[in-house]
């Protein structure tokens, strides 16, 4: 960077004479340090001791599964959350509650609490104004004013705990306060209980009386009128009529299904018997017994005849005397099975009678049914009256007999327990004098201190003229020779590197401009590598565009740039966008690196394709080991990451190669730097050709970088 700065001031201060003066003046302070640190031992010493005791209490319900009123549960237990148990801190500092502790201990007749002369400090703080003279005020109020500075009650963050802390001179009485306080909140919510409970009764007595009356009248009003709509009650508390029609309904159904039965079989049997089908296996004939007998007796007929039949002819006595007995039992089967269908139409006609005497009774009960249930919707509605009455007597009864026998028994338990009880302390929490000497001496060495270095300030004595720091700049035309690296630095690289760099060097003589060497001139501004960081690191550019237009061996200036942005604190990331990977091999010593051809081919993460410098700060983004033909398909991604690597790094340098000025376009973005690498500037037609393929580009103020600004001897690393 340029080191020719401008002065903030006229004058500076001068750090050794500051210190000087604080020398010379050491005893002083020690002096005053020491005088203050006694005086604040001697009020220590002599201030009252105060004592400290603290009772811890429990906010929880006391009411055992046990004793609970019958019908409540867990979700109906009270309120115990953030706001309930600071309201009970409230309600222990409230004023009842210290009058009754402070008229039980008899504080009033204390000097601590009824306004005598105090402490020594309290008298020195009055002294001095930082403590008002204590008004002539009631006994009682400067009592319950003093008990409250005394008092501190809080909650345990996170819990249901309040800790009920008291101080005094006394340590016995300290503990004592403490305590009562906690037995006074105990002893408020019991009577707070007890007193709720017994308004409770107080009410419920005459609620119940009334509501006595009110079941009465209504239970008579369902009686009444149940007598005078005559509805009678069946069973389930139905009404008769309407259980009598749904009986009858029931008995019509079965009826109806009797008869049908009844038909069908007798119209089964009348078809059988007319068309001289076998009736035997009709159910209702083989259901008569007569029947079965004569079936079993046709039965043993045809068996004696076919025994016969084997021994003796058709016309035998014997075969024809059979035949004739079963000639005769198939006749009785046929009579007996029009008695059996006799049966069947008699049975369905007095079916058919019954169900017409059904449906005409039906029709009765139905107009009666209606007319009954009209008249019941009024008796729901006044039994429900008598219900919601009588319900609400019992749950009055039971409230009022569980309150009575609270009352009685007096078991009202409080929802809080004591579950640490202040103990007398034995030492007092102030003051405590070696800490406060300790920190009185510190802070009094630290404000003298202070107070000695102000006033060597504001005297001018720690003050000394500014000294100009103006340099004059050199031009860029003759710059002075400075080596990139020493000897040493040359032989920490590896050998590789060594070789490449050495390759790079002695491709890059050092550069002298003489006046016959103009063809450059007129196209770009000339800077050395140095001057290049510089202008990049004060000129807040994001980008710069290094172009080589003579090949890969004018790579090295874009290397040293970026190693030197990096160097100055900057964060910088290297993009090799050349064919050979001729800025990455400087930086990697190998170009077998994952790099952009394998992120713009999805063949890698971002992470993965961004690696170290080995030889300094910066970041290198090599080429690859992709197929380019393939990534070259994905080139429109490559704005986006170059915008992504402009919001992770303070600049990105690109080395675009021998690239034409047409293909960086797409590069370009605000605070773009084009800068153009030659290793010979000499060479006019190719300097000519690039500065004319810019301007048509639309880059009219490329920068171009050559090896001028810094000096190269052979042998020397470049990179």
């Amino acid at each position: 960077m340029n080191s020719g700065q401008i002065a903030a001031g006229d004058v500076d201060v001068d750090l050794a004479r500051l210190f000087a003066g604080f020398r010379r003046k050491w005893p002083r302070i020690l002096l005053a340090a020491l005088v203050i640190t006694g005086i604040v031992f001697a009020v220590a010493f002599m201030a009252t001791p105060q004592y400290r005791a603290e009772t811890r209490l429990l906010i929880e319900t006391r009411e055992s599964i046990y004793t609970r009123p019958q019908g409540t549960v867990d979700g109906d237990r009270p309120i115990l959350d953030g706001e309930g148990v600071t309201s009970q801190v409230q309600l222990i500092s409230s004023t009842e509650i210290l009058s009754q502790v402070a008229g039980a201990l008899q504080l009033g007749e204390r000097a601590e609490f009824s306004g005598g002369g105090g402490s020594l400090v309290d008298r020195l703080m009055v002294l001095v104004g930082l403590k008002s003279t204590p008004p002539e005020a009631p006994v009682d109020e400067r009592v319950l004013t003093a008990f409250r500075e005394h008092l501190t009650v809080y909650r345990v963050e996170n819990s249901r705990v309040i800790v009920i802390e008291f101080s005094s001179e006394d340590s016995a009485l300290a503990a004592q306060v403490a305590n009562a306080v906690a037995d006074a909140y105990v002893a408020v919510q019991s009577d707070a209980k007890l007193l709720s409970n017994t308004s409770a009764t107080d009410w419920l007595e005459p609620e119940i009386e009334d509501l006595r009356e009110r079941v009465k009248e209504a239970e008579a009003r369902v009686a009444e009128y149940r007598a005078k709509s005559d509805l009678l009650l069946g069973q389930n508390n139905t009404v008769l009529a309407t259980q009598q029609l749904s009986e009858l309904s029931s008995e019509l159904s079965r009826m109806r299904a009797n008869r049908s039965a009844a038909e069908v079989q007798a119209e089964a049997l009348r078809a059988a018997l007319r068309d001289g089908a076998a009736i035997e296996n009709q159910p209702e004939v083989m259901a008569s017994p007569l029947i079965q007998r004569l079936r079993e007796r046709q039965l043993e007929l045809q068996t004696q005849i076919a025994d016969l039949s084997t021994t003796l002819l058709g016309n035998h006595p014997r075969i024809r005397a059979l035949q004739s007995q079963l000639t005769d039992i198939s006749g009785q089967i046929r009579a007996e099975a029009g008695k059996v269908l006799s049966g069947l139409e008699s049975e369905a006609d007095t079916a058919r009678r019954r169900e017409a005497d059904l449906t005409s009774e039906l029709n009765q009960l139905k107009v009666a049914s209606g007319r009954a249930e009209e008249e019941q919707v009024e008796l729901r509605a006044l039994e429900r009256e008598a219900t919601a009455q009588r319900e609400l007597l019992e749950s009055y009864l039971t409230r009022y007999r569980e309150a009575a026998s609270r009352s009685d028994r007096n078991y009202l338990p409080a929802d809080v327990r004591i579950f640490s009880r202040a103990i007398t302390p034995s030492e007092p929490y102030f003051p405590k004098i070696v800490p406060i000497t300790a920190a009185a001496f510190v802070a009094s060495l630290l404000i003298m201190a202070i107070i000695t270095l102000l006033q060597e300030l504001f005297s001018g004595r720690a003050m000394r003229p500014a000294v100009d720091t103006m340099q004059p700049v050199a031009s860029p035309a003759a710059p002075e020779p400075k080596p990139a690296f020493d000897d040493a630095a040359e032989s920490r690289l590896p050998s590789s590197a060594s070789r490449t760099v050495h390759g790079l060097a002695a491709a890059a003589p050092s550069y002298e401009p003489d006046a016959a060497d103009t063809a450059w001139e007129p196209q770009f501004g000339e800077i050395g590598v140095e001057q290049a960081s510089e202008k990049l690191v004060s000129g807040g550019a994001t980008r710069a565009l290094f172009i080589s237009p003579e090949g890969d061996e004018a790579a090295a200036a874009s290397v040293l740039v970026a190693r030197d942005v990096a160097d100055s604190g900057l964060r910088v990331v290297l993009l090799d966008l050349t064919a050979s990977g001729a800025a990455s091999l400087p930086m990697l010593e190998s170009v077998a690196y994952t790099g952009i051809t394998n992120l713009l081919a999805s063949q890698a993460q971002f992470a993965e394709i961004i690696h170290a410098d080995l030889f300094s700060d910066c970041h290198i983004i090599p080429v690859g080991t992709a197929d380019p033909a393939r990534a070259m398909r994905a080139a429109d991604r490559l704005p986006i990451i170059m915008e992504s690597l402009t919001a992770a790094y303070d600049v990105v340098v690109v080395e675009c190669g021998p690239a034409d000025a047409g293909a960086i376009g797409r590069l370009l973005a605000a605070d773009t730097e084009v800068l153009v690498s030659m290793i010979d500037p000499r060479e006019g037609e190719i300097a000519a050709d690039t500065a004319e393929q810019l301007r048509e580009a639309g880059i009219h103020a490329p920068i171009l970088v050559t090896p001028a600004g810094k000096a190269y001897p052979p042998g020397r690393d470049a990179a």
